[in-house]
């Protein structure tokens, strides 16, 4: 069974930094592209980042460009979020995911992944 496991949230104060990982399993992650969401409560699901399976191409949304980077080890089967300058409006749950066919033309759109993890709920406090 394909598992996607985020790990690395938590509380921080404004202006400071959290790594976000998502760790997989039972699939063959270096063939998968990578997306990361978040949802803030009442709102929906947006599209965070991505990474194709080399992790020589990144996509951001604007609100995190500059300030997110994402990467991904597969020797670890692993991808990682890494968040600085964090904002009280990046409040939410952050979501990996993956699929091995997701064309980057498709890459913010969440209908388009298939495999997700659990998420990990970050908080920025003002």
């Amino acid at each position: 069974q394909v598992q996607l496991v985020e790990s690395g949230g938590g509380l921080v104060q404004a202006g400071g930094s959290l790594r976000l990982s998502c760790a997989a399993s039972e699939l063959t992650f270096s063939r998968c592209a990578m997306g990361w969401f978040r949802q803030a409560p009442g709102k929906e699901r947006e599209f965070v980042g991505f990474v194709n399976r080399y992790g020589n191409i990144r996509y951001y949304a604007d609100s995190v460009k500059g300030r997110f980077t994402i990467s991904r080890d597969n020797g670890k089967n692993t991808g990682y979020l890494q968040m600085n300058s964090l904002k009280p409006e990046d409040t939410a749950v952050y979501y990996c995911a993956a699929d091995y066919n997701i064309g980057i033309d498709r890459r913010s759109d969440a209908k388009n992944y298939v495999y997700w993890g659990q998420g990990t709920q970050v908080t920025v406090s003002s």
